[in-house]
């Protein structure tokens, strides 16, 4: 049996993938691949340039997301597809 933490990200993937890419998509796809936590304490988008900007709530949140990244990447790069994004900017408040 295969546990449901490894089956549930390649079903979130085949059904989130195919859509246009837009907003929403990116902003649920975030929220999966942070967490309810970080999903609360930041904000993020995809620029014209296919940068995905990060925006921290303060300087400690950004630094969250900045030990994580390679797993989020990973994790968003799962859902969105590996060429939605070219690189992450991230940015804090405080």
């Amino acid at each position: 049996m295969v546990p449901a933490h490894r089956i549930i990200p390649r079903i979130l993937a085949q059904v989130i993938r195919p859509a246009p890419l837009c907003q929403e998509k990116v902003e649920f796809a975030w929220r999966a691949s942070v967490g309810p936590a970080v999903g609360r304490a930041t904000r993020v988008r995809i620029d014209e340039r296919r940068v995905l900007v990060v925006t921290a709530q303060d300087a400690q949140w950004r630094r969250e997301v900045e030990r994580s990244l390679g797993l989020i990447q990973s994790r968003l790069e799962t859902l969105l597809g590996p060429d939605a994004f070219i690189k992450v900017e991230i940015i804090s408040h405080g």
